[in-house]
């Protein structure tokens, strides 16, 4: 669209309020995208039957009729846009628009037009009013003289939106030429029955098809799904929300890795309302190898001319594949279905384990995004994202053993995917180069070392497991997220480790060389020239004694499993912020065994260490001594 016209904060008008977004228009047609992200509503210009404008209160509005008898309205245009863009949809498209002219009078009596799926009431020749006849849910008779419609209480609606049109009542006298009827029928119920052929519109729609006892993670419980001709009903005991189909922008059909569940989301345009909690997206959890079949409460002559072939009398096959079907088809085919992409995690699953805002769940690395589920579900396009950061974290003493993701969006929002575990950080990091998306350079240099250090584990240790957490007297002594304060923390963050075998040898060595050259060593001794020291990796001597534990270390592996049972699910790293927590409340009192028994174990380290340095040369000896 490089030879069209575009318009910034174009509002879509509808029952469920108003949404901001960006209309094109160009040779081929009009399309407008919601602002952030969203449905993509587009008007080939072989479907577009008719166009208007319409002054109203501060800005011009653009009505758009399609093929199908939808209407749809634009508002946002200034007066210049109108002549501008008259011209250029003459030009491109070959269509005229009208001018219609909007009542302020404030009269509640006037006429009424029929006129495909759109009921406009006229006061004189200005329009006063129009509703779309497919938000219609009930028709009825009030009287002799009253017609009353009811519309789908749709639970689609936006934050600032508090009132929703529910009824509406027409009173027709019997003296009323535009509707004739006779002693038997009076222009009222001609009306009704004007309004009643147009379109599927009963005493009461019945669903075309149930799904039972459907497990919905979010809003939370267990509902009966029911698929109705225009919308989606999810029925609780406490709960009931109707969805209509033309609110559905997407659904994502992603399989759990290793469980027998498959997630069926259903991401709305607008999102549904519980209470001051909305919801964008509504989680369905169904079994994956569960098999149901179903019947189709439509008639033969519906599915030819209504359907027009994209739906069947009745389907059998796995659960999730039933519903995305039918629910699709009852939609138009409008509904895209977006299914895992080429991303697979080291355990060959679609997604990786991550935790979100201290909710445990899953991460997918889809084609166009991230999706996190199930809570909170949270949907990441590409298009949004500035840049990618992977943040390198690792308990004292340890290994890295897992890894964080920030994702920062372009308007300034920040993601945070924790725990992520260290054998998945090649098939992200390839991922996310592959998409072109722009990973943030760590800046300082200790942040630069640990996620070399962290590439260099992964390669080498490929073969390791980190899917159990335990706390080992003869291991690291430490949790991943747990800082001891002691001598661990410093070598575990830098990467230092002590090498007093090649201490060994290279004493050898200088014992054989020219006194002159004790001052200027090689490197590899941790020497540069001119005596100047330098900090080197040295590995640790397998027969050293192990360190001291703090008093804090003991108090952890004290507490750590009594945490864990109270608040099952809590991750890592809340375990480690709680645990200092308490540790920080503690009385003198109350720390004095865990203190006691902290001092016994530096009394054994420093016997065992005066032991070990007795076997050990004393040019070794002194350089450890600190």
């Amino acid at each position: 669209m490089t030879d069209g016209k575009e318009y910034n904060n174009i509002l879509l008008g509808g029952r469920g309020g108003t949404k901001s977004g960006q209309l094109r228009v160009n040779p081929g047609g009009i399309a407008w995208k919601k602002q952030g992200g969203g449905k993509l509503i587009e008007f080939h210009k072989s479907d577009i039957v008719g166009l208007t404008w319409m002054k109203i209160p501060r800005t011009y509005q653009l009505g758009i009729r399609s093929k199908d008898g939808a209407f749809y309205k634009f508002t946002g245009f200034r007066d210049q846009d109108v002549s501008n863009l008259t011209t250029y949809i003459q030009t491109s498209i070959g269509l005229t628009p009208v001018e219609k002219q909007l009542s302020v009078s404030g009269k509640n009596w006037g006429d009424i037009e029929l006129d495909g799926s759109m009921l406009t009431f006229k006061v004189g020749s200005k329009q006063g009013f129009e509703v779309s006849l497919a938000d219609v849910s009930l028709i009825q008779m009030q009287g002799k003289n009253d017609v009353m419609l009811q519309f789908h209480e749709d639970d689609n609606v936006v934050a600032n939106e508090k009132d929703s049109l529910v009824d509406m009542s027409f009173h027709i006298p019997d003296s009323n030429v535009q509707y004739v009827g006779d002693e038997n029928r009076p222009p009222a119920q001609v009306f009704r029955d004007r309004i009643m052929s147009m379109g599927d519109l009963g005493p009461g729609e019945e669903p075309v098809v149930t799904f039972e006892g459907i497990s919905i993670l979010t809003p939370r419980g267990r509902y009966n799904v029911e698929l109705h001709a225009s919308f989606l009903r999810l029925q609780a005991q406490a709960n009931d929300f109707k969805i209509q189909y033309s609110s559905i922008w997407r659904l994502f059909l992603l399989p759990k890795s290793n469980q027998p569940h498959t997630f069926v989301v259903v991401t709305l345009d607008t999102p549904i309302r519980k209470g001051q909690t909305l919801y964008p997206h509504v989680v369905l959890q169904l079994e994956t190898e569960s098999v149901v079949e179903s019947t189709l409460s439509l008639g033969e002559d519906a599915l030819k001319t209504k359907y027009q072939g994209k739906l069947e009398p009745s389907y059998k096959g796995l659960i999730h594949e039933v519903f995305t079907k039918i629910l699709r088809g009852l939609s138009g085919g409008s509904i895209k279905i977006t299914r895992p992409g080429s991303f697979r995690s080291c355990q060959d699953g679609y997604a990786v384990k991550s935790s979100l805002k201290a909710e445990d769940g899953v991460l997918y690395p889809l084609e166009k995004g991230f999706f996190f589920l199930p809570k909170p579900p949270t949907l990441i396009l590409h298009d949004e994202i500035e840049f990618v950061e992977f943040e390198m974290h690792a308990a004292a003493g340890t290994s890295m053993q897992y890894f964080d993701l920030l994702v920062k969006l372009k308007n300034e929002q920040e993601h945070l995917f924790c725990n992520i575990q260290r054998n998945e950080y090649h098939n992200l990091s390839e991922y996310i180069t592959s998409k072109g998306l722009k990973i943030m350079k760590q800046g300082n240099s200790r942040a630069m070392k640990d996620a070399e250090r962290f590439k260099n584990e992964i390669d080498e240790s490929d073969d390791e497991t980190d899917d159990d957490f335990k706390i080992d007297r003869e291991s690291d002594g430490g949790s991943p997220t747990d800082d001891s304060g002691g001598e661990e923390s410093d070598a575990s963050l830098s990467g230092d480790v002590k090498q007093k075998p090649a201490k060994k040898e290279s004493r050898k060595e200088a014992s054989t060389s020219k006194p002159a050259s004790s001052k200027r060593k090689s490197t590899k001794d941790g020497v540069e020239d001119g005596g100047r020291k330098k900090k080197a990796k040295k590995k640790r001597d397998p027969n050293a004694p192990k360190k001291a534990t703090s008093s804090f270390m003991f108090f952890s592996n004290a507490e750590r499993e009594n945490i864990k049972k109270s608040n099952p699910g809590i991750s890592f790293t809340d375990i480690a912020r709680t645990l200092g927590e308490h540790w920080k409340k503690m009385t003198a009192e109350e720390k004095e065994p865990y203190e006691a028994m902290a001092a016994a174990d530096r009394e054994r380290y420093q016997k065992a260490m005066a032991a070990y340095k007795g076997d050990v040369p004393a040019s070794i000896v002194g350089s450890d001594s600190e």
